[in-house]
């Protein structure tokens, strides 16, 4: 997102547990000199391709094969990709996090959403979604120290936020690269807060008007947001998307 990241209450800097266990890279990266100087060379363009993708794309296929070490590569990068986003958390299609736990995350969060959708006038699955796509379905929460900030959507605490803050490591896309960065965030008391700050936020934002009264037109809100400047992941709205219409199908 787009916001100030002057902070209005110091905290102490945390980094959100976003980090994946990584896979190994070859012995060709780790033992350094010229093996890794070739090993580099092999894998440049597969680089080169990934961070142009957004992160997220599949390098694989008939007209871009890769190395061994461009697959090992690939596979370290797949599993730290983050998505760049107004609050830099991290983005989650539910891809590695178990069904239970989904749909545990969809029923704490379910009279919040309700109360939130009504307000933004869509349907409640599409906020869900938005909670779940910007907290990896309440996984990876921002954090002030070991405390939960509750802050679900990511949202950066501004230079007219009154609350508490919270730093954590971000990733944002500048000129279709992912970059990572420190930033500052709103920390709520509880869920409940989160969500009526949310949807206060984009009531009143003028940025995000085309993506109120969406109701259960879920492209319309992601591209809405987007268009408004809510994230800088350029796939941000497909993700938002795809997500809020696989929560719809389970009738949430």
């Amino acid at each position: 997102m787009t916001f100030s990241t002057l902070p209005t209450q110091a905290t102490a800097p945390t980094v959100s547990n976003m980090t994946a266990t990584r896979p190994a890279l070859p012995a060709a990266f780790s033992s350094g000199g010229s093996g890794f100087s070739a090993a580099f060379q092999s894998v440049q363009a597969d680089v080169a391709t990934f961070i142009a993708q957004g992160g997220g794309a599949s390098l694989s296929g008939p007209d871009t094969p890769l190395t061994a070490d461009g697959a090992a590569l690939r596979a370290r990068l797949a599993s730290q990709a983050i998505g760049g986003t107004e609050a830099g958390t991290a983005v989650d299609d539910g891809n590695g996090i178990d069904g239970d736990a989904q749909q545990r995350f969809l029923a704490t969060i379910r009279p919040h959403a309700e109360a939130a959708a009504a307000r933004l006038g869509v349907s409640p699955d599409i906020v869900a979604a938005h909670a779940a796509l910007e907290s990896g379905w309440g996984q990876r929460p921002l954090r002030n120290g070991t405390v939960d900030t509750n802050n679900l959507f990511g949202i950066k605490a501004g230079g007219s936020w009154q609350g508490d803050v919270a730093a954590n490591l971000t990733t944002e896309y500048e000129h279709g690269a992912a970059v990572k960065k420190v930033e500052k965030f709103r920390s709520y008391p509880d869920q409940a807060t989160a969500f009526r700050d949310y949807a206060e936020l984009l009531a009143s934002n003028p940025r995000y008007q085309k993506a109120l009264n969406a109701g259960s037109d879920a492209h319309a809100f992601a591209t809405g947001l987007a268009r408004g400047g809510y994230a800088t992941d350029p796939a941000y709205a497909q993700k938002l998307t795809q997500l809020a219409a696989k929560i719809a199908r389970t009738e949430y």
